[in-house]
């Protein structure tokens, strides 16, 4: 479900018919979150202060390598980390950008189900000649990508 939403930051959620312990496992363990978001994260693991990566494994995207550095992890509630927005072209130094913030949160919803809501915020701050393209790639990646977890979760019920 789309939100209101300004030039800074994208906010999307959706509605997951999945314990909330499963959908954290989905979120917060970095293989099982490779797996759905499309990174190989093998070997990686989310912690607050630490850096995941690992390659996209999204066909035309294989070149790219994911990366973040992760902000927050309060188990069952929230996953917040930093990465460089669309950061696509190999070309590109993006480490002097300053990057965004993505926060994901839990909540319970009616008949067991979760509620889960990602927020990208810090577009402002994104070079202005890739600002508009990096807002617009992300905001239908999050589309797709709430549909991935939800698939998932859905699934392994």
């Amino acid at each position: 479900m789309n939100e209101p939403q300004s030039s800074d930051r994208i906010e999307r959620s959706i509605l997951i018919d999945a314990p909330r312990a499963r959908v954290w496992r989905l979120l917060s363990d970095a293989e099982a979150f490779g797996r759905w978001f499309g990174a190989d994260l093998r070997g990686q693991a989310f912690a607050a202060g630490q850096v995941a990566r690992g390659p996209i494994t999204i066909e035309g995207y294989t070149h790219i390598l994911f990366e973040v550095r992760v902000e927050r992890v309060q188990p069952q509630e929230l996953l917040a980390w930093r990465w460089h927005p669309y950061a696509v072209d190999p070309q590109v130094d993006y480490s002097g950008e300053e990057p965004t913030l993505v926060t994901w949160t839990l909540h319970d919803a009616p008949n067991g189900a979760t509620l889960v809501k990602t927020v990208e915020s810090g577009f402002d701050k994104v070079p202005p000649q890739r600002r508009l393209e990096a807002f617009r790639m992300n905001s239908r990646g999050w589309d797709a990508q709430l549909q991935n977890i939800r698939r998932h979760a859905e699934a392994a019920g």
